[in-house]
């Protein structure tokens, strides 16, 4: 047929019917294969729960913490979900071999992993702090700017409740590669406070005061008991530091202790008489002709 000048092909209507057709055909024979797929992955997927659930448990009965039972069912469930999806594939395209499908799935997690990395880094740091545990939930502990309680450990990130209230959520790589200072990983906590006396007090009888007076306060233990050490001779006075400890090690009852621990300091100084210097400076200053006759001296 020409149309306009320029000849076309008539379709062949019969050709299009048989190419339809025999795609029907080929899902109609396929259809047993892909319910037989989706059946083996439901199957694999009721095992995975199973699993997943006697796993946890286990893990709660060995005293595990709860956010190392949640990843080890997880981590459990979706290996078998992902063997199971392997399996099922190669039922309903049985075309495909494992060798050729391993291979495809091994340059795709190349390049998965490339550009997921940050994200692999810190679910693989995750599991390693859920794992070695440095730090539990409840614990306060000091990282980078940020310090405050723990509240949940993921597997991807820490969230970190601050003392001001607020959460900070810091990613399992940082903590698992930085320094993390962990106040509450004892029962007891030093503290120490700075204190000045006077040049002419006599430094035993202000140990003895400071000693007698911190040692009757609530909050500070007995074993190790209070000491006071000498630490530097300023320009001023003579630089004391009162070291004692504390239990529990929280913040709050850290800052209340010092807090109670420097007015008792103060108190048992003013009584015994010994002072708290204060910086002093003297100025001398001389007019413009006591400079001359200096000068002329000369």
């Amino acid at each position: 047929m020409t149309f306009f000048g320029v000849r076309y092909e008539t379709a062949d209507f019969g050709d299009v019917l048989d190419r339809v057709q025999g795609i029907f055909t080929d899902l109609f024979l396929a259809l047993p294969n892909v319910i037989l797929g989706v059946l083996a992955f439901v199957v694999f997927w009721a095992i995975s729960w199973l699993v997943a659930k006697l796993v946890r448990a286990a893990a709660q009965r060995a005293g595990q913490p709860r956010g190392l039972q949640v990843v080890l069912s997880r981590l459990v469930a979706w290996s078998i979900l992902a063997f199971g999806l392997l399996v099922a594939l190669t039922i309903i395209f049985p075309t495909i071999t494992p060798a050729s499908l391993f291979g495809t799935l091994g340059v795709s997690g190349v390049v998965i992993g490339f550009a997921f990395r940050d994200i692999f880094q810190n679910l693989l740091s995750g599991i390693l702090i859920l794992f070695t545990r440095p730090f539990r939930i409840g614990d306060q502990i000091v990282s980078s700017d940020h310090e405050g309680e723990v509240i949940d450990i993921q597997v991807r990130a820490t969230r970190v409740r601050t003392y001001d209230n607020r959460v900070v959520v810091i990613p399992n790589s940082q903590l698992y590669t930085e320094r993390v200072v962990v106040n509450t990983a004892f029962d007891k906590r030093r503290l120490s406070v700075a204190v000045g006396i006077g040049y002419d007090d006599s430094i035993a009888d202000a140990r003895t005061a400071i000693v007698d007076a911190i040692a009757a306060l609530p909050g500070i233990i007995d074993d190790p008991a209070p000491t006071v050490l000498v630490t530097s001779l300023g320009d001023f006075s003579v630089n004391l530091e009162v070291r004692f400890w504390i239990n529990p090690p929280n913040r709050r009852e850290a800052l209340e202790a010092q807090d109670q621990v420097l007015e008792a300091i103060k108190k048992a100084l003013g009584d015994a008489h010994i002072e708290i210097p204060f910086p002093i400076q003297q100025l001398k200053i001389e007019d413009g002709s006591a400079r001359t006759r200096k000068r002329e001296a000369e």
